[in-house]
């Protein structure tokens, strides 16, 4: 049997997609490193789709160019077919054969391999996704967690040479969501090669991803680690792409507020998480609504002629027409130029 070739990056650089003339993906460079998870995070009309299907070889390239290692994928006037490229595809809405069980749904990729070994790689496959008892069911005997992890472990058993996910468990009940998405990326992360995750959730890039690409309007305005887009965002519209945020201009900030001074023309970006309840505090808030959702309480906190939003932990949050003293967190203020806002 020919050796598996070592994991390789999947990258495009200066890719564009034009549409009547008009670009949705302009000029954006991403790279997709082996073994780590990308999360591609956005909006609705973002360009986030098209992007997958430009390194999916689904639609061709209008200027620069997509590789996998040195090999070329597409180009101006050259697209080598999805079938040739050796990219496993996660969809939202599965795609598994109706038909067939979901053995034979993780075997449909391995046709080229003697029966018997494509049935142990497949039967390996559903093992490791906690399927072995479901291997002889048919989808419409499956859950959708189940539907979905059959589709990983199709997408997966091929060895392909990356692997594109577009919103692939969005579809699913909040309640499973999370058990599915983290065994199914743990299979991803092992298998060692470039994934991109397409998603518009922050929350499930930030849990999910070691690596976060933030598009608008078809282009990239910041990529980097997780940690780095969260605690470092180069702009305001990058801030609120990872979470709802308060927008401060720099001259309604309350003296003792921040730990600088703000200039009038700046504009502050706090994360309401990063906006802390503390008696001690001399910044004093009045507490005029407050929402529970789930372990955290959502406060809106009454600051003269300042609102500003707070996240905090259900236990200690204060009670509704309270009086508190509120501190920054530094790590989650940020400043910016007003026109970056």
């Amino acid at each position: 049997m020919t050796p598996t070739p070592p994991p390789t990056s999947l990258s495009a650089t200066g890719v564009s997609r034009l549409y009547d003339g008009l670009a949705v993906v302009s000029g954006v460079s991403l790279d997709l490193a082996p073994g780590a998870i990308t999360a591609l995070l956005g909006g609705s009309g973002a360009g986030k789709s098209t992007l997958l299907r430009l390194f999916a070889g689904l639609e061709p390239v209008d200027a620069g160019d997509v590789r996998l290692g040195d090999t070329i994928l597409s180009r101006p006037g050259y697209t080598l077919p999805p079938e040739k490229r050796h990219i496993g595809l996660i969809f939202q809405d599965f795609a598994l054969f109706p038909h067939l069980t979901a053995l034979q749904n993780t075997t449909f990729g391995l046709a080229h391999l003697p029966r018997e070994e494509a049935r142990a790689i497949a039967t390996q496959w559903l093992s490791r996704l906690g399927l072995s008892a479901r291997s002889s069911a048919y989808p419409h005997e499956l859950s959708g967690g189940e539907q979905q992890r059959v589709a990983i472990a199709r997408a997966l058993a091929p060895k392909p040479a990356a692997i594109l996910m577009d919103e692939p468990f969005s579809g699913l009940d909040p309640s499973l969501r999370g058990s599915v998405r983290q065994e199914a990326l743990d299979a991803v992360r092992a298998a060692g090669i470039p994934a991109l995750l397409v998603t518009h959730d922050p929350a499930e890039a930030l849990e999910s991803a070691d690596h976060i690409a933030i598009m608008k309007a078809g282009r990239i305005l910041q990529q980097g680690k997780a940690s780095d887009v969260y605690l470092k965002p180069q702009g305001a519209d990058i801030a609120a792409a990872l979470g709802p945020v308060n927008r401060i201009a720099g001259g309604d900030i309350p003296p003792g507020l921040l730990s600088q001074p703000v200039a009038q023309d700046r504009l502050v970006v706090i994360r309401p998480e990063g906006v802390i309840p503390d008696v001690t505090a001399p910044v004093r808030a009045r507490v005029i609504a407050s929402r529970l959702t789930g372990p955290m309480s959502r406060l809106v906190l009454d600051i003269g002629n300042l609102q500003l939003t707070s996240l905090v932990p259900r236990g200690l949050a204060p009670e509704v027409g309270s009086e508190t003293g509120i501190q920054i967190d530094p790590e989650l203020a940020f400043i910016f130029a007003s026109c970056d806002s």
